[in-house]
């Protein structure tokens, strides 16, 4: 189904912000009972980060119950404390006692800026947020697909100007193993060659839809037009997960993370920079054997290749905003032949 939860055992589910000036939300990976393997790549220079650093692989902590993903920017982190009542409650999580019942979920968790894209500044997740999207994934069945666009931690995504969203996608190697993605996009740098009209992340990817250089003048002139009614600059920051089914350490799942970030560059540009807070989670639930060191290599490739499509399909399914908060158009209205039905 080309999306992370071709990862077995993986489940995502998303919560959106209620109200008429609302325009965030929160997107859970949760994690197969028991946790997965870990780790975390920060590269933006303005992060907004919950828990990485229990995921530094020379700590006591060897996996995770879930990772958050959220709107909202640093005050949106708050959504985690909602999927940590709940996972407490399913007695999942870190076993601190001799009670079965005294567990501490990890939930590492990383933030989008979308304040004020609905009019309201104060329309946030919240705990409540964080519980309604745990409650979605855990309420999907195995293997069911991603929704993507404007939902959960994308529906208030916004991508040099143009309309985010959360994306995903996967890759099976010859050895069976599979390699999954899911991003939300929300960046400075843009997504769409301005030579061409192509999304960047395209390229090498079969033959590219290339507009006509009308298509692309006049989408141009629309973005611009679109950027003067922005409220907000577009701040910061693409987060994703990679995750994979092989067996990986720490370590490992850690230079997954890290190589990941090349699909990212590959999707966005420019990318990394000061007001974005770029942030990769990987995840290993270790169901298949790493072949060998090629097989390892072939994962670490993969995850780069996933996560440049999930960037893809994030913008391509986001859809048009226009309210108090801005007008924000979409990929697929902007250029619609460029677009699959």
């Amino acid at each position: 189904m080309d999306s992370l939860t071709d990862v077995a055992g993986l489940q995502v589910g998303h919560a959106r912000v209620p109200g008429a000036l609302a325009l965030s939300g929160t997107t859970v990976v949760l994690a197969p009972r028991g946790g997965a393997v870990a780790a975390v790549d920060v590269r933006g220079g303005g992060p907004g980060t919950r828990e990485t650093d229990a995921l530094d692989p020379r700590n006591l902590v060897q996996r995770v119950d879930a990772v958050v993903l959220t709107g909202g920017s640093a005050y949106g982190l708050d959504s985690a404390s909602g999927v940590m009542s709940w996972l407490e409650e399913q007695g999942r999580g870190f076993q601190v006692g001799p009670d079965p019942a005294q567990v501490v979920p990890v939930v590492p968790a990383a933030c989008v800026f979308d304040l004020g894209r609905g009019g309201d500044w104060r329309a946030r997740p919240d705990a409540a947020t964080g519980r309604a999207a745990v409650q979605a994934a855990a309420g999907t069945e195995s293997g069911a697909p991603v929704e993507q666009g404007n939902v959960g931690a994308g529906t208030g995504a916004v991508a040099g100007g143009m309309k985010g969203g959360v994306g995903s996608a996967s890759l099976k190697l010859p050895s069976g193993i599979v390699v999954g993605a899911l991003a939300v996009v929300n960046a400075v740098g843009s997504p769409v060659d301005p030579l061409t009209g192509v999304l960047h992340g395209e390229y090498g990817w079969g033959r590219p839809a290339y507009p006509s250089p009308a298509t692309h003048q006049e989408a141009q002139r629309k973005l611009a037009e679109a950027r003067e009614h922005q409220a907000q600059p577009p701040l910061n920051t693409t987060i994703a997960v990679v995750a994979t089914d092989a067996e990986l350490t720490r370590a490992q799942a850690q230079k997954l993370a890290g190589t990941a970030h090349d699909g990212l560059a590959r999707a966005v540009r420019p990318v990394h920079l000061l007001h974005d807070g770029d942030t990769v989670f990987a995840l290993s639930t270790g169901t298949a054997a790493v072949p060998d060191l090629d097989g390892l290599n072939g994962i670490l490739a993969a995850g780069a290749d996933a996560l440049s499509r999930a960037v893809v399909r994030a913008v391509r399914a986001a859809e048009s905003v226009h309210g108090p908060g801005g007008s924000f158009p979409a990929y697929r209205d902007l250029y619609p032949r460029s677009v699959p039905t």
